[in-house]
């Protein structure tokens, strides 16, 4: 097996309203890309990462990556083409795990859940079941319906598809993305590309509460609660 593990760290984080990358912000001694990067190298089915970054922050990355035999590659104007980015640079691989560089408390436990899950049903995402009441809202800011919580879940990553799945997924996606947005479908996530232009359903595979995104200033002082 050959499996390649694409972390993605090319976003602005505008929201973070730092001076550098939010990857690059310290938790407890500790940038978020070292800690995302020193789980998936503790995987041993894992043969190569590939982080995306801008090219302003390559030679940081390099830097705080030095340790880790690391492949980069440039981010583009969105995630799906930061992805396919990445894609481009691998020859041949039989699953395909794609993260959020900005969660870095991903545990070995949850890669190997969605490693299991992925080889058993081709396409799987992280995530947990929500603790809120959720509202659908209509356009006039009104509250138009409830759905049962039970079955709402918070979407995470890892997301981990088999390789040629999401290939053509993507590979579709780049064909049609101008009749996607006329049709008003945005695209949020890589298994939507996979449930959307594939057909296929994503298996739900559980995560953790504490696996969050690093987005904003509040999210660090919630970050560093989570270490001893």
């Amino acid at each position: 097996m050959n499996n390649v593990a694409i972390i993605l760290g090319a976003g602005a984080g505008t929201r973070m309203k730092a001076d550098k990358s939010k990857l690059l912000l310290e938790i407890n001694g500790k940038t978020d890309l070292e800690r995302t990067v020193e789980t998936f190298s503790k995987i041993k089915e894992i043969h190569e990462i590939i982080v995306v970054c801008r090219e302003s922050d390559l030679d940081s990355f390099e830097s705080v990556l030095s340790a880790y035999n690391i492949s980069y590659c440039f981010g583009g104007d969105t995630r799906q083409q930061s992805v396919m980015n990445a894609v481009e640079t691998i020859d041949e691989c039989d699953y395909l795990i794609i993260h959020d560089g900005a969660r870095p408390f991903l545990t070995e436990e949850i890669l190997r859940r969605d490693y299991e899950a992925a080889e058993r049903f081709r396409a799987c995402v992280t995530g947990m079941p929500v603790k809120d009441t959720i509202k659908i809202a209509d356009k006039e800011g009104y509250a138009a319906r409830t759905p049962d919580r039970s079955l709402v879940w918070q979407i995470q990553t890892p997301q981990v598809f088999e390789s040629a799945l999401i290939i053509e997924a993507y590979e579709k996606l780049m064909q049609e993305k101008d009749r996607l947005a006329a049709a008003g479908i945005r695209i949020t996530d890589d298994a939507m590309v996979v449930e959307t232009l594939m057909n296929l359903p994503v298996r739900l595979v559980q995560g953790s509460y504490e696996n969050i995104k690093i987005t904003t200033p509040e999210d660090l002082a919630v970050a560093e609660a989570f270490l001893p």
